[in-house]
Order: structure tokens, then sequence, then C-alpha cells
């Protein structure tokens, strides 16, 4: 396969995006330092996110008539590439561009645009975003921080009520920020409460003291992100104006009254909250953007580095063990098959808020598939980010564990994905509840019960002893694809009897790791299709090529973690079972070939990878 066809089939539709990014990233001012003290390393992050600035790359997503691009997808694109600077510029940018001006952006009208967009964007208002609290991480339509209506001041009172109720984890909270992004419960005429709302809230002078009745503490030392100032913030009767209520979903008009043009609250909330899934779109390319990385040094490494001598005098190649091939390749695999999935969830990210842009409001198509889809994504794709991270470590042996190798820094700071922007563990239930909610309204009457129960009888019945042909793409696509049917009908089947019975909070609580298990059931499915789709029109002479290898091998390593599931409801039997082993092996042997050519189709220039190793 030609390398320029691979190289473009990786960048995607956002390209250019991509590349005008990783063109920035190699100015060494942008690059992490090590040595640096916690203090230093803040300094240093703060005046990097003014270079970015300075750039314009920071805000393609932003209206034109402000400076930006509105290009969304783009924008995104760009804001992943930021991972192979120093991630504490990537996330402090993020903090900055993608939550605090994108709150002001999404949430805000018109006359917050003009008085505070260009502030944000050019770092005149430097922000946090204050919606996790401390007792509050994922609930945040519990959140406890009030925000009460004065109607004979026309302002509104911001207070948090107890330890529990502080805005907790910020980013540009301990020391830079001067505006927080408030989200708390709004109370209006007679003490009604309205729910979650934002509001825009100073906090700091310009000589970086608390203003009166805010106050705060430094997170301190993490372990990694050292170069973002995380912090606590808590307000004790602090006035804002009535106009600082970012109000596109629900307003206050002097006197009290309060009008949305969503009625249903919960409905209001979820919509408010969905305008802001771009940090789960985002953080889920990032994660395959670390991943990429990782794999770039530790597969150079590999095809590089000689251990042990064979018969013939020389020494074998890394890469040439099976340990190492079984080590790397199927992690190769499933980043090909998250760089394809992500690439399909930026093109729906990018429509639905170039949707939400032109002012539609209430009915966004697409706006839930869009929820759940980057909920698993982000979730188990950050996961492989991790676990990338480490095996390339380990598989660089001493050397990896070497700070001028960049994986260790990488590892570290990577750490915390897997549980900000939504703890992973919670976002996939949240994704199971969804797809259980979607099967549910498919089947809806009186005898859901019996559909349901005929519905997996149904499944198992078509597909059992069905793949005699093991060794194709389609086996592994029906296969998964059954997978996700058949759990979904089942704990479908245990959350009707329960609300039959009233005990379905009970049930929910009874079935999370089925509902969890669901939910990366249905990644691998969503994964492999991307794949295929993916590579479906690419020329080739044979129905062999690298990336078709690549797919199958992604697919078969998924069905094997979960080969007991398989076996148990009588879907592939135990000799299937040993020869799917046997098709994995040789499939290690027909990529291990082209191993340097899939991992140099990612791009990445000495400037981003900035590993010693290829020096040695």
């Amino acid at each position: 396969m030609d390398d320029s066809v691979l190289k473009n089939l990786i960048l995607g539709k956002y390209s250019k995006s991509r590349l005008e990014c990783r063109e920035i990233a190699k100015n060494p001012e942008l690059h992490y330092t090590a040595g640096l003290t916690v203090g230093e390393h803040r300094e240093r992050v703060l005046k990097q996110v003014g270079i970015l600035a300075k750039t314009g790359i920071v805000s393609k997503a932003f209206p034109k008539e402000y400076g930006g691009e509105n290009d969304f997808g783009g924008h995104v694109a760009a804001f992943e590439e930021l991972f192979v600077t120093d991630p504490s510029l990537q996330i402090k940018s993020g903090v900055q561009f993608g939550l605090f001006a994108a709150a002001i952006q999404h949430l805000g009208t018109e006359a917050h645009h003009d008085k505070w967009l260009n502030k944000a964007m050019n770092l005149e208002m430097l922000g946090c975003y204050a919606m996790t609290e401390t007792g509050h991480g994922s609930d945040v339509f519990n959140v406890r921080t009030t925000a009460t209506y004065d109607i004979k001041n026309d302002s509104f009172i911001i207070n948090t009520p107890d330890r529990q109720a502080w805005k907790d984890y910020l980013g540009n909270a301990a020391l830079h920020g001067r505006y927080a992004v408030v989200f708390a419960q709004l109370y209006t005429d007679m003490n009604k409460k309205q729910g979650v709302h934002a509001f825009l809230v100073p906090i700091r002078d310009e000589q970086g003291n608390f203003l009166e009745g805010v106050g705060g503490e430094d997170d301190g030392v993490k372990g990694g992100l050292n170069g973002i100032d995380n912090g606590r913030l808590h307000f004790t009767d602090v006035r804002i104006p009535r106009e600082n209520l970012l109000n596109r979903y629900g307003d206050v008009a002097k006197g009290g009254n309060y009008t949305s043009p969503i009625s249903n609250p919960k409905r209001r909330f979820f919509i408010m909250l969905g305008t802001l899934v771009q940090g789960r779109v985002s953080l889920d390319g990032a994660a395959v953007v670390a991943s990429k990385v990782a794999l770039q040094i530790a597969v150079t490494y590999a095809n590089k580095r000689r251990q042990f001598m064979k018969a013939n005098g020389e020494e074998t190649l890394l890469m040439d063990y099976q340990t190492h091939q079984r080590r790397l390749l199927p992690l190769l695999a499933e980043t090909y098959a998250a760089n394809f999935a992500h690439e399909e969830l930026l093109k729906e990210f990018d429509k639905v808020f170039t949707s939400l842009s032109s002012g539609t409001v209430e009915e966004v198509e697409g706006m839930q598939d869009l929820e759940t889809h980057a909920a698993v994504l982000k979730a188990v794709n950050t996961w492989h980010g991790l676990n990338t991270l480490q095996q390339a470590r380990e598989a660089c042996g001493g050397q990896g564990f070497l700070q001028e190798n960049h994986l260790v820094q990488l590892r570290a700071d990577f750490d915390i994905f897997v549980t900000f922007e939504g703890d992973n563990t919670v976002l996939l239930q949240l994704a199971g509840k969804r797809l259980l909610t979607e099967y549910s309204a498919k089947m809806k009457d009186a005898s859901l019960a019996q559909k349901i129960s005929f519905a997996s009888k149904d499944i198992i019945e078509k597909t059992r002893f069905k793949f005699t042909e093991l060794n194709h793409a389609n086996t592994i696509f029906e296969l998964l694809k059954v997978r996700v049917d058949l759990m979904t009908a089942h704990v479908a089947s245990t959350m009707y009897n329960a609300r039959k019975e009233g005990k379905l909070e009970e049930a929910f609580i009874s079935n999370q790791s089925n509902i969890v298990e669901l939910a990366k059931a249905y990644s691998d499915f969503i994964k492999f299709d991307a794949f295929k789709q993916a590579i479906k029109d690419l020329p080739h002479n044979s129905e062999w090529n690298p990336l078709n290898d690549l797919r199958k091998l992604y697919g078969w390593t998924a069905i094997q973690k979960n080969i007991g599931w398989f076996m148990t409801e009588g879907l592939v039997t135990a000799s299937q079972s040993k020869e799917i082993n046997k098709i994995v092996d040789s499939l290690l042997e027909e990529i291990r070939p082209h191993s340097q050519k899939l991992v140099d189709a990612f791009g990445y220039e000495s400037e981003h990878l900035r590993a010693s190793i290829f020096k040695k």
C-alpha cells in the first residue's frame, strides 16, 4: 500500500488542522522541560498558553465575528495534537478555551459573547470551569452550590453551603484564574428551584488576590500535569449582576420571572451539558494521539534493538520475538481501530455543533447518539491509551524508564485522563443505560418481556454453529454484533421484570457490572465497524493487505479477551477457541514485516517524539 494513502487515511478529514498544529508543536518553547519545580512549571505553561493564543490555533471553533472559523471538528483535532508538546499545556489550554471560553460561547448569548468572548480568547480573562464539587463529581445534577436571585438588588448571590460543596480539581483556580464559570442551583422568586445553571463569577483582582467572599486552596502536587494550577474554590455571599447568568437555556428577568425555551428541567439540564460534550470528544482523540506516539517510539525501538545471539551469529531484533509481537501489535491494531472510530465521532460532533451554532436549541438531531458515542469511546480509549503507554514503556526496557525517552512523563500525565471529564466506569454506565433505553423503545408494549425472551433465543439460534469460516472479517463482525445484541436482551429482560416488581433502582445497582460490560461490548463493535468502513474503498489487488490483517487482529483479540462469554453462550466451541489462537499467531507473523510502516504512517517527527532512544 502506498505510504501517502496510508498517512492520509490516518490523518482523516481534519488533516489540515492536525498538520497545522503539529508544525506549531515543533516549537521547543512549547515542550515539556524536566526538572522544573511545580511553580516554575506552572509559569512556563502559562507563557506557553500565551504563545498558542497568538497562533490562532485555539480559536477555530469560535464564531467568525469574534476571530474564529466556526470549525468545530478542526478545533478538536488540533487540540488533540497538542498532547505531543506538554500535556499540561494541552489541558490548560483546554481549560481556558475548550471549557471556560466555550461555556461562554455555548451557554451564553450575544451580549455575553460581545462582552467576554474575545477577552477569553486573547487571555485578558483567564478563567476556570467550576462544575465539579468535592462531594459531587459526576453527579452534576445535584451540585449544592447555590445562586439565589435577590429581587431587591437585581443580582445573584453565590454560596457554597459546606465543605463538600466546594468546587474542586479546577484548572486555573489555584493561581492564574481571575474568573470562573460556576455551575450552581438557581433559586428565583419564593425560593423556587430552577435547576443547575452557569454563572460568570469574578474571583480575583488583577494582583491575584481573592475578591470578597471568595476563598480557595491549592490542590498541590499531583501525579502528573503539574504545569496546571488545579485548586478549590468556595463562595460566601458573593454578589454578581443578574446579567452574569449565562442564559441561553434559562433566563431571569428583572423582578425574578424565570423563562426557558425548554420547559422540562431534566431535559434542559441534559441539553445544557450536552453542549459541553466536546471535552469527552477531545480526550478520546488525545488518547488516540498518546497511543500513536507511544507505539511509534516502542515499535521503532523494537525494529532497531537486538538481543540474544542466533545460531548464525546474528543477534535477534526484539520485534522478531513472538512475545514482543503479542505485546505491541494487538495494541497497534486497536489504536488503528480507535483512530477510525474517533474520526467518525469527530464528524458526528462537527455536524451536531454546526447545527447548534445556527440557533437550534431543543431538537438537535444526533445529540443523544453523540453523547453516547463520546462517553463510550472516551472511556475505552483512555484506558487503552494508558495501557499502551505502560506497555510501550516496558517494551523499551530500562531505556523506556529514562526521562529523556518521553514515555514515563507521558504516562504520568495521561493517568488522570481516565477519571476527568467523567470517570470511565460511570461513563460506561450512562452509555449502557442509553443502549437499554433504545432497545426498550423498539419493543415497547405489554409483552416486552416475552419479546425480549424470544429475541434472545432467536439471536442464539441464528448464530450458533454458524461460524465455520473463522478466518473471515464478516465472522468477526457477526460475533461482535451478536455479543451486543444478546447482552442487551439479557439485561433488558432483567430490568423489565424489576420494573414490574417496583425494584428498578435495586436492579440497576445489582446489574451495574453487566451494564458496563454491555457498553464495552458496544465499543468493540463500533470500533471494528469503523475500521471496516475506513478501509472498504481502499484500492488493492487482492483481499490481503496489512490493514485487512490489522483489522482482523483487532477483532479476534477483542473476542479472545471475552472468549469465556462466547463459549458459555454456545457461540464458540473449545476447538474453535483454539483455532482463534492459531489465527492470531498467524496474523502477528503477517503483520510483523509491516510494523514499521504502520507506525511511521502516524507521521510524528523527531520534534514530536523527542526520544533520545533513537540516537543510541
